[in-house]
């Protein structure tokens, strides 16, 4: 199970939010990973993504991304994200090309992602689905909010925060892109999706 799993939206606003990240298991082909998560990561940022992470570093600039590959260790993990199909698939077959024998996730629409994985040459191993929220549902904030705010599975992109840039963007303090930038900066796992939020927080502010 993966975190990456309880984005909200509707099938629209999720057709281009993809996130990739490559799991070591402990006991089995973790030691003396650093090498072939390494790769991972260049095989994903010669695809242009929108997102990445090790999971051991704050987020970084895009411009600074490439030490992200220095300092990965056994421990890392690593995540990149995209807002394109088409580097999706061009990734995946760097990946097969590859044969780094790690496991690699994706998160997506499922039928998209089945398509993707067809058009490298493999079938997907398994799949997963989140069954949703339960419980007290009514002290949620409205799904606009969770929209953004589920992007980061950890839950570090506050609802406040979501707020608060939306309302800087209505006065013409910070553009939707900016603001986007500013709310991917807490997830450190490189798991949200910038593109997406700007879009996402443009359609709040032309529904009101």
């Amino acid at each position: 199970m993966t975190n990456t799993l309880h984005r909200r939206g509707t099938k629209e606003n999720l057709a281009n939010d993809f996130v990739i990240f490559v799991s070591p298991a402990a006991g089995v082909n973790k030691e003396g990973c650093a090498p072939r998560i390494k790769e991972f990561l260049r095989i994903c940022l010669a695809q242009g993504p929108v997102n990445v992470g090790n999971g051991e570093e704050k987020p970084v600039p895009a411009a600074e991304w490439p030490r992200l590959i220095d300092r990965c260790t056994d421990s890392s993990s690593a995540t990149a994200t995209f807002d394109d199909p088409g580097k999706v698939a061009a990734v995946l077959k760097a990946l097969v090309a590859a044969d780094l024998g790690l496991s690699i996730n994706i998160s997506g629409l499922a039928d998209a992602v089945d398509g993707l994985c067809r058009s490298a040459g493999i079938v997907r191993h398994s799949i997963e689905h989140s069954l949703g929220i339960w419980g007290a549902r009514n002290r949620l904030p409205a799904d606009p909010y969770l929209e953004i705010h589920t992007m980061c599975g950890h839950g570090m992109v506050s609802h406040n925060l979501i707020r608060k840039m939306v309302e800087m963007v209505k006065m013409g303090k910070m553009t939707s892109a900016q603001a986007a930038a500013y709310l991917a900066k807490p997830c450190s796992c490189g798991a949200f999706n910038p593109t997406r939020a700007r879009l996402l927080i443009e359609k709040m502010l032309e529904v009101g």
